[in-house]
């Protein structure tokens, strides 16, 4: 006997004690999927036949079964359930969890289960319970299917129970197992015009003979109705004549829209109202035969609320399903899928005023829908609605999955006047095309430990007192988080130089690639600025569009910690269309095919963002130390004269005084006086991303080269990276490295950071650190003192670590490069959000500033 079982379901063994339940499940469940009500007194009272410990047992029992439940996996639940009262709180559950409930009945003869329990010595009851249970069991066979089992299996004899066998069915709005590819198709209301234009225009080979009428594809995509197939059009029979051809011949899936609903009940004799274009069809259907208004009742009926695809990866529903539904089975989840959810109340148009779930969705998969129409679909939280309002003079709108590619036919006329205008140019509309990234920041996305999944490296996970911390910058300080699709990863130095007068030399750079198997590298001019990332879009509209920025401006640039970089919004401005300028002389708008750009650049002076750094630590350090220690000279000086002795102190203190005029130099050739924006410079060594591409598979020659061509187009404001080529497998090579990296610090340069030649490379133990900054000798004094070059401080700073560093760097660029593949792909800002601020919560992590 074969017994079917849907995948996820809540499933009764009942029975009375010794009817072989539990014998049952070992048999045909995984352990894990059974909750025994006795395992569950053991578990609370150390003895499975304590009675007195159900209570606890039964609590132990429901807390799991619904974790397992929520989760989707199909739960067992081995316990006598043979009173009504027992099944009702389990049958809520199933209820709770949208999920089926099917019972299984041993109703076996009492004999057979005292007979069963007399042998085993763990269990001593009397007869009269197994009587008991089984009295119970049988006055219940007949209101089992009422009290909300879907499905009901009675055995009535051990014969019965040894010859089952289970069969674990799909539900059916399970389709996982189709991949695709798909042609979506929203709301089509009877426009059978535009229905066979856009067939046509998506591929389809549509026929439209008297012996059939069918579309099919040549490259067997499937179409999918997101229904509401009928009323207020001009052909609402034909139109569901090639539909219902399309699913027969296996060209097609359908899902049932409110109006087909309607039109459903209204065929099988039911009293509706006849509104909202109802009657259109139901004239147009006056001329059909009785036969075919039969099939189309049929039909209707037949389709299923949703359904799940490509591995769980896209869900259809005539009004969109919110994440807890997907999959699942029940009255709710069909009146979801069909309705959406209101508010209960109704706008100045008489409509309901529909709650916005898309706007809070957070589910995994992609869910495409219709019912509403919009004037454009947009994503939100990967969810899409093109009912374009095609019966209203919109458009017929298709979505190609898995291209995510949007396809139009407009409407011919407006066959039925709507009752909220569609205009977009009409103010008085509350239609609008919603920004496509209004999901502002939840906190709830942030809160507590995290865990993030990134392409290039393993789980990343975020503690829980960093991401505190970041709330704080988040909330107060950072530019408007639709801007904040990125922020650039620290970087680390080499390990520590043996050379006796240097923290720092590119020996050990050239060595840390070389050793994890990167042949060439590109050594590129540090700048002594600030970190700065421009988003720049082509228009207002473009900003609109891509990041839902409104009136605003066309860009931003940032910091790397999502402050704005400049206080004064005139000053960006004016900036950023000295860029905009250049991107447009350079073309760069139609070569990238984009309508916006990020580029990560430095911004110098240094002093132009680092002012309050200057005035109130490094220039009172230089102008201090210098005054103290002139006097303390001063001092040493006359008592040598005095006592001619001292000598060596002076010497000393002549040194330090030296290494004060030196560390005044150092920072002083970072600074400049900036009047406006011609006294800048912003050099630039990243293209980041454009409309649809992260250019991550070019290399840096690439992206040094590219940018170079752009700083042309300005080079008042804009400034090429110098940069230089070595392969570290020559020594030659690798020597002419180190003294290009010598002249720029003699000479006054910060130093060099030096990249693989790609931009992504993975080495003996995973990513190769994207880059290593070697900084030169007089530079480093702004970083560690004046004095670190002293034998006794250099010594100390040859003891520092930069593992921790560059552990952080390379989580920080993994997080980067995600946000930036997340924002690209049309992830909603939720997402791109979750890495962006990750890497600003890890920059609370204990990791020596200084490195």
């Amino acid at each position: 006997m074969k017994i079917s079982v849907p995948d996820l379901s809540l499933v009764l063994l009942i029975g009375a004690s010794g009817c072989g339940k539990s014998t049952f499940a070992r048999r045909h469940f995984k352990p894990t999927e059974v909750l025994s009500s006795d395992f569950c007194r053991g578990l609370v009272a150390d003895n499975e036949n304590d009675q007195s410990a159900t209570p606890e047992a039964f609590d132990v029992l429901y807390y799991i079964a619904r974790k397992r439940l929520a989760a989707a996996r199909l739960t067992v639940i081995d316990a006598t359930n043979v009173k009504a009262d027992d099944r009702k709180s389990l049958i809520e559950l199933a209820r709770e969890h949208h999920v089926l409930a099917v019972a299984i009945v041993f109703d076996l003869p009492a004999n057979v289960c005292q007979e069963r329990n007399r042998l085993r010595t763990d269990r001593v009851f009397g007869a009269h319970v197994i009587r008991q249970q089984t009295d119970n069991l049988r006055r219940s066979l007949r209101t089992l299917k009422r009290e909300g089992f879907h499905h009901v299996l009675i055995l009535s004899s051990t014969e019965e129970v040894d010859q089952v066998e289970i069969e674990r069915v799909p539900l059916w709005t399970d389709r996982r197992s189709d991949p695709g590819p798909f042609d979506i198709i929203g709301d089509v209301h009877g426009c059978l015009d535009e229905l066979v234009n856009l067939l046509g225009t998506l591929g389809y080979e549509v026929t439209d003979s008297p012996q059939a009428v069918n579309a099919k594809h040549p490259e067997a995509r499937k179409a999918i109705f997101l229904g509401d197939l009928v009323d207020r059009g001009p052909n609402s029979p034909a139109v569901l004549r090639l539909v219902m051809s399309m699913v027969e011949q296996g060209n097609a899936l359908c899902l049932p829209g409110n109006h087909d609903v309607k039109l459903l009940r209204k065929l099988r004799g039911r009293d509706v109202r006849i509104t909202h274009g109802l009657a259109e069809t139901l004239e147009q259907l006056e001329v059909e035969s009785e036969e075919f208004k039969q099939k189309i009742a049929a039909f209707i009926d037949s389709l299923v609320s949703h359904y799940v695809l490509d591995g769980g990866r896209l869900v259809v529903a005539h009004a969109g399903l919110k994440a807890d539904l997907q999959g699942r089975a029940s009255a709710r989840v069909r009146e979801f899928a069909m309705y959406g959810e209101t508010t209960g109340e109704t706008d100045e148009y008489g409509l309901p005023v529909r709650y916005n779930w898309a706007a809070d969705y957070r589910g995994k998969a992609m869910v495409v829908y219709g019912h509403t129409p919009v004037i454009e679909p947009q994503w939100l939280n990967r969810t899409i609605c093109i009912d374009t309002g095609c019966v209203f003079g919109g458009s017929l709108t298709a979505l190609r999955y898995p291209e995510k590619e949007l396809v139009h036919v407009p409407a011919r006329k407006m066959y039925y006047a709507p009752a909220r205008p569609l205009n977009p140019e009409d103010t008085s509309s509350p239609v609008a095309t919603d920004r496509p990234y209004n999901d502002v920041l939840d906190i709830e996305d942030v809160l507590g430990k995290r865990i993030i999944t990134t392409r290039l490296s393993h789980a990343i996970t975020i503690r829980e007192e960093n991401a505190t911390a970041a709330i704080e910058v988040m909330t107060r300080f950072a530019v408007d988080p639709h801007w904040l699709i990125y922020l650039p990863p620290t970087m680390a130095p080499p390990e520590t130089s043996k050379r006796p007068d240097y923290l720092e030399y590119p020996e050990e750079v050239f060595r840390y690639f070389r050793n994890e198997g990167v042949p060439t590298v590109v050594c590129e001019e540090k700048h002594m600025g600030s970190r700065a990332v421009i988003v720049l879009c082509r228009d207002e509209e473009a900003a609109r569009k891509h990041f839902g920025i409104r009136s605003e401006g066309i860009g931003v640039i940032y910091t790397r910690t999502g402050r704005r970089f400049f206080n004064e919004r005139a000053y960006e401005t004016e900036v950023l269309l000295r860029v905009k300028l250049a991107l447009d002389r350079s073309g760069w708008w139609d070569e990238f095919a984009t309508s916006w750009i990020c580029l990560d650049a430095e911004i110098m002076p240094w002093s132009s963002k680092a002012q309050d750094l200057l005035k109130h630590q490094y220039a009172p350090t230089g102008t201090a130390a210098k005054e103290s220690l002139a006097a303390a000279l001063r001092v040493l000086a006359e008592e040598a004269a005095r006592n001619g002795g001292g000598g060596h102190l002076v010497k000393k203190f002549e040194e330090r005084y030296g290494s004060i005029d030196q560390y005044i130099e150092a920072y002083g050739r970072y600074c400049w006086t900036v009047r406006d924006v011609n006294d800048l410079k912003i050099a630039l060594f990243h293209l980041l991303a454009t409309q649809g591409k992260v250019h991550r598979n070019q290399n840096h020659l690439w992206h040094l080269e590219k940018l170079s061509q752009l700083c042309g187009a300005d080079k008042g404001l804009l400034h090429s990276t110098a940069f230089k080529t070595v392969n570290v497998t020559d020594p030659e090579s690798e020597q002419s490295g180190i003294q290009w990296w010598l002249e720029r610090t003699g000479k006054g340069s910060e130093g060099m950071v030096v990249k693989p030649l790609d931009w992504v490379v993975r080495g003996r133990k995973g990513i190769v650190q994207p880059a290593l900054k070697c900084r030169g000798r007089e530079y480093l004094r702004i970083i560690y003192g004046p004095e670190y070059t002293l034998p006794e401080h250099m010594d100390r700073l040859r003891e520092r670590g930069v593992g921790l560093k560059r552990s952080l760097a390379s989580r920080e660029f993994a997080l980067g490069l995600e946000a930036l593949h997340r924002f690209t792909e049309g992830e909603p800002l939720y997402r791109v959000h979750e890495c962006v601020f990750g890497v600003l919560a890890m920059e609370s992590e204990p990791v020596d500033p200084r490195l």
